[in-house]
């Protein structure tokens, strides 16, 4: 009787499940590589589109009131006289705070005077222009101190990114109004565009003006030495028509 044998062939094709169990493993390292792939092209377009929009606000800031108000009170802070003095117009503070002072110094003789009077103060007050110019230069730096001193020095992007919070600006056109709180008081500064930054060319505080005031009437007559009778103190009278 003959023997039969049972050949089993170890190297033939693969059945069809193992094929497919290998495509399928295979496929998925592949579709996780592309899925990881297009994130990180979506994360490297979002950054670089926050950088740009950054890098362009930060430029339109740089061109504003504020980011001048924070170069202001970073030089007060850090006493740089030559960085505080390119973001002031002396002359132009000067010359709207004189017409002030004028008003204010003829307002402290307390007498019923004609325009006269008004008109001989306004003759010395040019003489006193380079001294009252001094003058109102050291109060303007020493009530910008006084309002830096309200912030703890700190790094100066910092600085200018907080100043919307210490002070409220207005812009019209190439002027702008900024108001400053102090503790008791606000003062008020306007600006002038200058290129891309601005200057400060008139200062409003009536603590400032009192004091150059009190200078001003230094040069001038005493109050007490003044006739009343003089034609310069008495108000022109009206004709009678005949």
């Amino acid at each position: 009787m003959a023997r039969q044998r049972i050949v089993i062939n170890v190297d033939g094709p693969p059945s069809q499940t193992t094929v497919r169990r290998a495509r399928t493993g295979s496929g998925k390292p592949r579709r996780w590589l592309r899925v990881l792939g297009i994130l990180v092209v979506l994360v490297v377009v979002v950054v670089v589109v926050a950088a740009a929009g950054g890098f362009l606000y930060w430029r339109h800031y740089q061109t504003t009131p504020g980011y001048t108000m924070a170069l202001l009170i970073d030089a007060a802070q850090r006493n740089d006289a030559a960085e505080f003095q390119k973001r002031i117009n002396d002359d132009e503070i000067a010359k709207n705070m004189i017409a002030t002072v004028s008003q204010k110094a003829a307002g402290r003789y307390g007498l019923a005077i004609n325009s006269s009077v008004q008109s001989q103060i306004d003759k010395v007050m040019p003489s006193l222009l380079p001294r009252l110019k001094q003058t109102i230069h050291d109060e303007v730096v020493k009530q910008i101190k006084e309002f830096a001193a309200k912030s703890q020095p700190q790094p100066f992007i910092l600085l200018a990114v907080g100043v919307p919070r210490l002070v409220t600006v207005t812009t019209e056109g190439d002027t702008a109004k900024v108001k400053a709180p102090l503790s008791d008081r606000t003062i008020e500064l306007t600006m002038q565009r200058d290129a891309e930054r601005w200057k400060v060319t008139d200062f409003k505080d009536d603590v400032v003006v009192q004091r150059i005031v009190d200078n001003v009437m230094k040069e001038l007559p005493a109050i007490g030495s003044i006739d009343s009778n003089s034609p310069l103190f008495k108000k022109p009278q009206r004709r009678r028509p005949r």
